[in-house]
């Protein structure tokens, strides 16, 4: 029988836990000397009068220090050890005793998480400093070698830039590198549909400060001809009246010199600079008289100083090359037909990329948010001006105001007036809807000092740091009451541009209007913290394009096809897409060529246009070895979705084929494609007559006609028109989706649903059930959906899309031809289907108004 212990260990862990603290926290203690000698020495009685307390009877009369220490040397141990030995058996750090709901990992790095009571133990928890191999603490920095923080940003933007509102939005977003810039794709929060109402009711910024800007500067007829030489020929003229005074933007599209309708780059945004006091040159009012043709562009004498304009082009930074090429053709062209003609000018053409700031703000609210935001100096301003300022808290949104009105004004420094309060509207009695604005563009009110670069030189760097604004706004008596601005504070100039996204006269899109501000670069920070205060969300480049697509707008680069900035967008996301599809495993990854989907990743517009069948794509080496049928599925897909310009160069094997093969698809677009195309429906020889209506609408800026070694059929079957697509039935359409052509005796069964059902045909039905799952043939694909979703302002599917102009008007003949069998309207019908499915949608076209 084995022998009880006298302290037993217990059975429960929380019990042996406490033992264990327990056990470190006792202090060994020594025996009492059984010999009984004073090792402090000889006792000593003090000299003086006697005392009766017997514990001083028996204090030596002196102590010896080193034998002291020596008699007190086991407890002094034995206190070191039970400290190092209580310190280390407690395994609960200061965070740790904290209630779960209060327990943060920012807690065991910082002391300051924890309450004001468990500071100091979490200081002391704290880790030491990394410690080299050799138990040497690394040496630290002093201040003199320390590298600055502005020197740290900058090695790490070698391969791009920061915006101004860089660390703000990295903080908050996602980022990307696109077109040479670090800039914010969708915020981390879900903010999708919140981003949407804030467009639609309330406001949201975007910092746009990286798009790119150039300026031109020289006689004003001669930056007129500059400009009429490489802008669309169907649009207003950027040398027109209504712009050269500069009250209005110009929102146009730039081409190649001399190749419209080929060689579209971009669309660009155009602004002169205000010339207020300057009366129009005598001669203009004649030379607007004369005929169209080549005494148009004649260029005049040199003119003089007076009659210098500059002029400001700012676009999407991803074709800047392309953009300053052209307009640098475009002036060498211009410069030389000058020089045969005895004339000297002097064109400068300057990139100024960097030197000004580009926010916009969209959505009904942004006219109190801005008129609560900025402070603007009146002593100097003008009764237009004033009186535009008054009224611009009270309307109710920037629809307002005329589009692409122009407003230059002086504003104190933003940060004087922080925290900011948005306006209030004040409608009149007894009335819903917004005041007048009062004040029409005039060159009087768009002027502005943000053109002179000296001006924007010395305003580079705000005079006050943060701190000292906020040192002067503690000596407040109120706090929070805005400051005073004094003689010393910057004065910053701005430019308030109307900005609407909206498409034609589409009833079925909602307009979404606000401002674009411009101001000197090294102020995006104090105006972004003074707009982002006031309750206004903030935009990436997903909500942008999202605002377009809501406003039923084409989008660039993503619905701009046949330009150079769409190739490197669609190979770009190409190359994404089918790395994440290669890296699935075979039986979690869509089959492409198993649903028919020949081109999932590019859209192969050359099959669309019929330049080349569906079955001519080459094979490799790689896939007549393969035998696997998973390995060769899969490489049969990647090799037929390679950009047609990637693919190795083959024999040409006869001359119609190297005639296909120069043929490139071209975008026909601008406000006048309507109207041309409703005139070619109705033509026996479509193709003749848009040959003559392109030379036409060359004409008009003498431009000389199209080459005749070009073929006409090849100009009308190249053209690819934009188009909006309505789905009829339930589902969204997403991006790269297939658009078919519907036969007759099919079209015919489809109307017959549409009648029976409304406009949202009910699948219970038998006859619709069946249709959908109707394999359209590989022949009728006539176009690809460029962007597609659900859209939250119409409730149901939509899309932005591209076909052929050919293709277009035969759904036009197809819809009179079939119209007479069942009461409908004459709609133009086609299915559309997912890359990743089989089942097809009915849905509604129509040409999209630029």
């Amino acid at each position: 029988m084995k022998r009880a212990l006298d302290n037993p260990q217990p059975a429960n862990f929380k019990e042996r836990k406490k033992r264990k603290l327990a056990d470190a926290r006792n202090i060994a203690v020594q025996l009492p000397s059984a010999t009984g000698d004073t090792v402090a020495g000889p006792l000593r009685l003090p000299q003086g009068p006697t005392t009766n307390d017997p514990k001083t009877k028996r204090l030596p009369g002196a102590i010896d220090v080193e034998k002291f220490a020596e008699a007190r040397a086991f407890e002094i141990n034995a206190m070191k050890n039970a400290i190092e030995a209580a310190s280390s058996a407690s395994t609960t750090r200061a965070w740790q005793v904290l209630p779960r709901h209060l327990r943060r990992r920012a807690a065991s790095h910082n002391p300051r998480r924890v309450p004001l009571r468990l500071r100091d133990k979490a200081r002391a928890e704290m880790d030491p400093l990394k410690k080299k191999v050799l138990g040497r603490a690394m040496p630290k920095l002093g201040k003199q070698r320390r590298l600055p923080r502005e020197v740290v940003f900058m090695k790490r933007q070698r391969d791009k830039k920061w915006l101004e509102t860089h660390i703000w939005h990295a903080k908050r977003m996602k980022m990307e590198n696109m077109w040479g810039y670090r800039l914010a794709v969708t915020p981390t929060e879900k903010a999708f549909r919140p981003s949407h109402r804030a467009s639609t009711r309330g406001s949201i910024l975007h910092d746009a400060s990286y798009q790119s800007v150039i300026e031109l500067k020289g006689p004003e007829v001669t930056l007129k001809a500059i400009l009429e030489k490489c802008c669309d020929v169907q649009d207003i003229s950027p040398g027109a009246k209504r712009y050269t005074s500069g009250a209005r933007v110009c929102k146009t599209h730039i081409y190649e010199p001399n190749r419209y309708p080929y060689g579209l780059i971009c669309p660009v945004t155009i602004m002169w600079k205000a010339k207020p006091s300057s009366s129009p040159p005598p001669n203009d009012a004649s030379k607007s008289k004369k005929a169209k043709g080549k005494e148009k562009q004649t260029i005049p004498p040199p003119e003089t100083n007076d009659n210098i304009r500059t002029v400001w082009i700012y676009f999407h930074p991803s074709p800047f090359d392309k953009v300053f090429s052209a307009l640098r053709e475009s002036t060498s062209q211009i410069l030389q037909s000058a020089g045969r003609e005895g004339g000297i000018l002097d064109v400068e053409l300057a990139d100024i990329r960097g030197e000004i700031g580009i926010f916009e703000i969209m959505g009904p609210k942004s006219n109190q948010v801005l008129r609560g935001a900025l402070s603007p100096v009146l002593t100097d301003a003008s009764a237009d001006f004033e009186k535009f300022w008054a009224s611009l808290g009270n309307i109710q949104s920037a629809g307002s105001v005329p589009t692409g009105m122009i407003i230059g004004f002086l504003v104190n420094d933003p940060r004087l007036r922080f925290p900011p309060k948005n306006a209030k509207v004040q409608l009149p009695t007894g009335s819903n809807a917004s005041p007048p604005i009062g004040v029409f563009p005039s060159a009087g009110l768009a002027t502005s000092n943000i053109w002179e670069q000296s001006i924007r030189n010395q305003l580079k760097k705000p005079r006050y740091q943060p701190k000292e604004i906020n040192e002067r706004r503690s000596q407040n008596l109120i706090p929070g009451t805005p400051l005073h601005p004094i003689r010393q504070d910057d004065r910053v100039p701005v430019m308030l541009i109307q900005t609407s996204l909206q498409t034609g006269t589409s009833n079925d899109s909602e307009a979404i209007e606000g401002w674009t501000i411009i101001f000197p670069a090294g102020w995006s920070m104090a105006f972004f913290q003074q707009l982002t205060y006031t309750g206004t969300r903030v935009a990436g480049q997903r909500e942008r394009k999202t605002q377009a697509f809501e406003a039923g707008a084409a989008y660039f680069p993503s619905d701009y096809p046949s330009t150079v900035a769409y190739r490197t967008y669609a190979s770009t996301r190409a190359e994404g897409e089918m790395a994440k599809w290669t890296r699935t495993p075979p039986a979690k990854r869509v089959n492409y060529k198993k649903l028919g989907t020949r081109s999932p990743w590019v859209p192969d517009w050359k099959v669309v246009l019929g330049l080349k069948d569906v079955e001519d794509e080459p094979m490799t080496n790689e896939e007549e070895e393969e035998n696997d049928d998973d390995d060769a599925d899969m490489q049969d897909v990647v090799t037929t979705q390679r950009d047609p310009q990637s693919t190795p160069t083959q024999a040409p094997e006869d001359t119609a084929t190297n005639v296909e093969s120069s043929i490139c698809p071209w975008l026909f677009r601008g406000v006048e494609a309507s109207k041309v195309i409703s005139n070619l429906s109705d033509d026996l020889v479509p193709s003749q007559s848009f040959y003559s209506t392109i030379n036409q609408l060359r004409a008009k800026r003498s431009l000389e006609p199209l080459e005749h070694t070009m073929q006409v059929e090849d100009l009308f079957r190249s053209a690819l028109v934009l188009v909006r697509i309505s789905i009829c039935t339930k589902g969204a359409p997403s991006d790269l989706s297939l658009v078919y052509s519907i036969p007759d005796a099919e079209l015919q069964e489809w109307r017959k649903a549409l009648i029976k059902a409304g406009s949202n045909p009910d699948p219970a039905q038998v006859d619709y059930a069946k249709l959908p799952d109707v394999v359209p043939s590989s022949t009728s694909i006539i176009g690809y959906i460029t962007t597609g979703g659900y859209s939250l302002s119409r409730g149901e599917g939509f899309a932005i899309g591209a076909i052929p102009l050919i293709r277009l008007l035969e759904l036009q003949k197809q819809a009179q031809r079939t119209s007479h069998y069942v009461k409908s309207d004459k709609a133009l019908l086609v299915k559309v289907r997912d890359r990743k499915g089989h089942q097809c949608r009915l849905a509604r076209i129509h040409v999209l108004r630029s």
